[in-house]
């Protein structure tokens, strides 16, 4: 089961035991309570008898980051809530994809800022995990449905400027 309909649902291959909750919040600036809210109580309806799959963010691994973004504060409750309601989860985190449609990915972003003659400031050694989606298919299709997972996916490290 794919609950979602975003980028990351997009491209998942669903897998019989398993539910695949890519219905987060997918807007690291978001600041609507309602949305966090949202997600909460969506997780919180999914059939505890099957393994659960997550996707988080690395940059939870950040403590000066966490301290500062509610985004990722969300980002670590779910986690939590993972940890004590399902018995079989694979808590995913990744950095930053390369596809899809959201304007509110890192690449899209800069994308449209760049259509749309805005400035873009990028430091000079500047660099960003990149996640392609064949990374992300490979770890989704091939992770156990029993157990306790929690894995980091950084993909490739590459300097922002030679996204551009």
């Amino acid at each position: 089961m794919i609950v979602g309909r975003g980028d990351i649902a997009s491209i998942i291959n669903d897998r019989e035991g398993a539910i695949f909750f890519a219905s987060g919040v997918s807007n690291s600036n978001e600041i609507r309570e309602e949305e966090y809210m949202r997600e909460k109580e969506l997780l919180l309806k999914q059939d505890r008898s099957k393994c659960l799959f997550y996707f988080s963010s690395i940059a939870i691994d950040f403590p000066e980051k966490l301290k500062k973004s509610r985004y990722l504060r969300h980002k670590k409750e779910m986690e939590e809530m993972i940890k004590e309601n399902f018995q079989n989860y694979n808590i995913i985190r990744i950095g930053n994809i390369t596809w899809g449609n959201n304007p509110n990915t890192f690449l899209n972003f800069i994308k449209n800022k760049m259509k749309s003659k805005e400035a873009v400031y990028i430091l000079s050694e500047e660099l960003k995990f990149m996640l392609d989606k064949e990374q992300l298919i490979l770890m989704t299709d091939n992770l156990p449905l029993i157990g306790k997972n929690q894995l980091s996916i950084f993909g490739k490290m590459v300097k922002v400027k030679d996204l551009l």
